[in-house]
């Protein structure tokens, strides 16, 4: 397959549209609408999510930019300090993303005491990767984010690249993210009340992050630090991310075994 598609789905004078802009606000506004749902289906405030949202927004921005800039690209950001608030020009990290997210939604409620980390993250789990398998679409439009080079019937040339068939990774990862989503919705739809608090946060760490570790073996090295070319840095931050799954798993376990 080639791909040589425009990543600028439209010009508007001095501004443009790019497909990755489109998807991370498709992603978003999506997510807003089907957390009100969720909200309202437990007897919360609907009109509390938009706040919520703005905070993941914010918090996914910022936690993403760092991580790329602190993990991917030390040397020159620390360099250039100023270029980290240049967002606008690319480089983000899905790991700090996460971070990002659990952050804004601990600066959240401290205005909503009322509502729990874990009952806030366990609904929005899977609404939050159905906006990183879009972004990993964004991703593809860009033609960023590359595979290794591959013989096989599904290589992609990127021709804005290079002309070497590549592994879609991009895609890869995207259908990964839409599955463990669709999989967490359904359990907050409808095994919420019955699962232990906690559960859905702890099934979409272990999941995204390990199924992340095994995606990374097809792609390129995208960061300075490399500490060993066995694992790479984004292998590295997806175990520390499924060690912490696990331990939280304990927590969760532990505590729905004292509610007996």
């Amino acid at each position: 397959m080639i791909w040589d598609v425009d990543p600028v789905l439209l010009h508007l004078g001095p501004f443009e549209l790019r497909y990755y802009s489109l998807m991370f606000v498709v992603g978003f506004f999506s997510m807003d609408l089907y957390v009100k749902g969720l909200f309202k289906q437990h007897g919360k405030d609907p009109e509390l999510v938009s706040s919520l949202t703005t905070h993941l927004v914010l918090g996914m921005l910022v936690g993403s930019r760092l991580a790329h800039c602190l993990f991917y690209e030390p040397d020159y950001y620390l360099s250039n300090p100023i270029e980290i608030l240049k967002v606008w020009e690319g480089g983000l990290a899905s790991h700090g993303g996460y971070v990002g997210v659990m952050v804004a939604v601990w600066v959240y409620l401290r205005k909503h005491k009322d509502l729990t980390f874990l009952w806030i993250m366990d609904l929005i789990a899977g609404p939050c990767l159905f906006v990183g398998g879009l972004i990993r679409l964004g991703n593809f439009f860009n033609s960023e984010i590359l595979g290794d080079p591959t013989s096989g019937p599904l290589g992609v040339i990127f021709t804005r690249v290079d002309q070497i068939p590549r592994h879609a990774v991009q895609l890869y990862e995207s259908m990964g993210y839409f599955t463990i989503a669709f999989i967490l919705m359904a359990v907050a739809r409808y095994k919420f009340l019955s699962w232990p608090r906690g559960i859905n946060l702890v099934i979409a760490i272990i999941l995204s992050f390990t199924f992340r570790f095994f995606i990374e073996y097809l792609k390129d090295e995208q960061s300075q630090m490399v500490f060993t070319e066995a694992i790479n840095m984004g292998q590295w931050l997806s175990l520390a991310f499924v060690a912490g799954g696990f331990v939280l798993m304990a927590k969760v376990m532990k505590k729905q075994a004292h509610s007996f």
